[in-house]
């Protein structure tokens, strides 16, 4: 009987040591440790990319090695296609051709045309460097810098201002001036809704 009661006061002992001790270890713990599996989350962890503001910035930079295409294309053919409109209004055939297709050859496109023709380098300079800013800004976009933003409208603007001043209002005229604002202005506002993803500096 004595051996029974002093193995119950040995193991009793052990207990109270073992539960002291097992709270002496979580109060030293922080409370970070004590948080269940899943709760933890890494301080350094990079924002990801949303995915509309990827799709956003792909078609960009699509469209800005296309841009950069048809820019350099227009620089040297434009003398070209001058003198093919011009010869294609002077035929005889002109007179046979679809009302729409004479709309498009009109005395106002052809003045289009000619300015555009003898200004044809700074227009294209001015188109560089907007496809330049468009590019860069899609870059820093897609870092979720928020600069990105403001270069990406400034160069989708700049070559609206740059034929506005250069060619005139009539450069807006007709399907293909509706089709370019409304373009800018579709991307432009796509963006302007992925601006709040935009939190580096």
């Amino acid at each position: 009987m004595v051996r029974l009661s002093g193995t119950l006061f040995f193991y009793s002992t052990g207990l109270i040591n073992f539960r002291h001790n097992l709270t002496s270890t979580k109060k030293s713990l922080p409370m970070a440790d004590l948080q269940q599996p899943g709760s933890f989350t890494a301080p350094n962890e990079p924002a990801k990319l949303p995915s509309g503001l990827n799709t956003l910035t792909i078609l960009t930079l699509i469209g800005c090695g296309i841009g950069f295409i048809f820019t350099v294309y227009n620089f040297f053919s434009a003398k070209t296609s001058l003198d093919k409109m011009e010869a294609t209004i002077n035929s005889p055939e002109f007179d046979k051709m679809p009302d729409f297709a004479k709309k498009m050859m009109s005395p106002e496109a052809m003045d289009v045309m000619r300015k555009s023709y003898e200004n044809r380098i700074p227009l294209t300079l001015i188109g560089l460097v907007g496809l330049a800013l468009c590019l860069v800004g899609a870059m820093q976009m897609r870092k979720l810098k928020a600069q990105g933003y403001l270069l990406y409208v400034i160069g989708e603007v700049l070559p609206l201002i740059g034929s506005l001043i250069f060619v005139g209002v009539a450069a807006f005229s007709g399907m293909g001036g509706i089709f370019m604002i409304g373009f800018t202005l579709l991307f432009i506002i796509l963006y302007t809704t992925q601006r709040k993803y935009l939190i580096n500096k």
